[in-house]
């Protein structure tokens, strides 16, 4: 079956090239031409909220917010919700979070796009422009100055991975659903096709999950945090 978007074709090449730009541009402008300005995040922030409520708002006039379905319990969805309010409050411990999820998380989404119909079309511009701005989100709070993860990061960010994880399987076992792809690994190709069968893939996402965190805090292992406490 031909893809909905070819993988690394110009189009999914130009999407990817615009997350860091657009958050290269953001952080430019907060720090050169509005220093010390709460405008970006929070504008940022509000973006964020404004498409995920055009999202649920038509999934409702669809008729396709049914329960269990299209409930906000992926690992993207609790990314999503970090950055938003790490962009409102640069509160650390949200922030290392949100770091890690959106990072390792949202980028692999963004680079193995999990696509239901052609692009472009309202349900898939909307996937990436989610998970773009999740992404640029944390860029954005690093490049400003804003955020960058802590000693310990590593550790929490697992943690608040393996409860969320350990909360939405117990929701996929009894409502037979397939968040977080717990119960089954995604139809396109993507990192866990390479992992193995179930249930030993989520194993080996684990070992997988802890590696790219330590690959993400080598370049911050000797820095001190920055940012307002909170």
């Amino acid at each position: 079956m031909k893809p909905y978007l070819p993988l690394f074709g110009l189009t999914h090449l130009a999407i990817l090239a615009s997350v860091p730009l657009f958050a290269a541009v953001l952080a430019l402008v907060n720090r050169k031409l509005l220093p010390g300005s709460k405008g970006p995040r929070i504008s940022l922030s509000i973006a964020l909220l404004v498409d995920t409520a055009i999202y649920y708002g038509f999934l409702a006039i669809h008729g396709q917010l049914t329960f269990p379905d299209h409930l906000p319990l992926e690992l993207c969805d609790a990314s999503l919700c970090l950055v938003i309010i790490a962009l409102f409050t640069l509160n650390k411990t949200v922030s290392d979070l949100a770091y890690y999820g959106a990072l390792a998380g949202a980028t692999m989404a963004l680079l193995t796009p999990n696509l239901w119909e052609p692009f472009p079309s309202f349900g898939t511009v909307q996937f990436f422009v989610a998970h773009g701005l999740t992404v640029a989100g944390v860029l954005f709070l690093l490049w400003s100055r804003q955020a960058r993860p802590r000693p310990g990061s590593v550790a929490r960010a697992m943690l608040g991975v393996n409860l969320f994880a350990a909360c939405v399987g117990a929701f996929d076992f009894f409502f037979k659903t397939n968040y977080m792809y717990l119960r089954a690994k995604p139809q396109n190709a993507s990192l866990l096709s390479f992992l193995g069968p179930w249930p030993w893939y989520l194993l080996a996402a684990e070992a997988v999950a802890l590696g790219f965190f330590l690959l993400l805090y080598l370049p911050y292992r000797h820095s001190g945090q920055i940012g307002a406490d909170h």
